[in-house]
């Protein structure tokens, strides 16, 4: 028997619909979904009639649950035992972040959430390496890549908005390229590392085109990568809010704003779970207040188990 089938299919009945049960267990409606049927298939028989407008049990349905929820009721008198201050919100949370994003806004955000929650440690590493979650016991994952992991949970916050750019002394020396082939003839400062391959894909104005210009510098850090054009060794492509304050300032230059580069995404990812620990929900709801505050409707993907408004 699957217990984790078991209890998503009692959360289903409790909260009368897989929307209710999705935001009750902190999982995706498509995953009740899919736990549901695979336990209609391990038992053999049809637990819910689905409706447009309602679910509602079958008669075999009805009895497995009566059944089944004195088991479950019994687990979790178990698992009250084992605290006695069940509702305080607490425990550690082991984070991995790309480095310039948690120096330019995480380490913030995580400053006020502490604060806000004090029974609440985090251990947060920067890095750029490829990191398995599973394996090293992570509760949070911050990338800017697209994730296709089905171990993981994931959620995309934000484009990471990206822009070529040179140093006007570069510009000067070397010209200003006026069509994405142009980049061919000058030199490229790559940023290369486990979820960027260091090419840069920009639209031409009729299709999207692959272009490596040659590097005499590959490096994994943004920051690293920007520093290098503002002294004018030659072009990078680098997320626009590293970069914003050196374009004020006119240490860098924007070039070819017509023609778009493609965008990666800012995405957050946990392990898959039946039930989400309180600890997960309101550091993802602290978290999700903070990027509204900041990127408002530019905000992609919002849980379903979550309140933004609570904040």
């Amino acid at each position: 028997m699957d217990l984790n089938r078991v209890q998503i299919f009692s959360q289903v009945v409790e909260q009368g619909s897989f929307t209710g049960a999705a935001k009750a267990l902190g999982i995706t409606k498509a995953t009740v979904s899919r736990k549901v049927a695979e336990l209609e298939a391990d038992v053999g028989v049809q637990l819910l009639f689905r409706t447009t407008r309602a679910l509602k049990l079958t008669e075999a349905g009805s009895s497995y649950y009566h059944r089944i929820n004195k088991i479950l009721q019994d687990l979790q008198s178990a698992e009250d035992l084992l605290s006695a201050s069940q509702q305080d919100i607490k425990g550690n949370l082991k984070i991995i972040c790309p480095i310039e994003l948690g120096q330019l806004f995480l380490g913030r955000i995580f400053a006020r959430f502490l604060a806000a929650y004090p029974n609440i440690t985090i251990d947060a590493e920067l890095t750029n390496r490829k990191v398995d979650v599973i394996e090293e016991g992570v509760d949070f994952l911050f990338q800017i890549t697209e994730v296709d992991d089905p171990k993981l949970q994931s959620y995309s916050l934000v484009i990471a908005s990206r822009q070529l750019m040179a140093s006007p002394d570069y510009l000067k020396r070397y010209g200003t390229p006026k069509v994405p082939q142009d980049l061919m003839d000058h030199t490229a400062i790559k940023l290369q590392s486990a979820h960027i391959n260091g090419g840069w894909r920009i639209f031409d104005g009729k299709q999207w085109v692959d272009l490596d210009p040659p590097a005499q510098l590959k490096v994994n850090n943004v920051t690293f990568a920007r520093e290098a054009a503002i002294e004018g060794l030659g072009i990078t492509a680098v997320p626009v809010i590293i970069a914003q304050e050196a374009i004020t300032s006119q240490r860098l230059t924007p070039i070819l704003e017509d023609f778009p580069m493609a965008q990666t995404k800012v995405t957050l990812s946990f392990p898959q779970r039946v039930y989400m620990p309180r600890k997960y929900i309101v550091f993802i709801e602290f978290l999700y207040t903070a990027l509204i505050e900041n990127w408002g409707e530019n905000v992609l993907e919002i849980p379903d188990f979550i309140d933004v408004k609570a904040h």
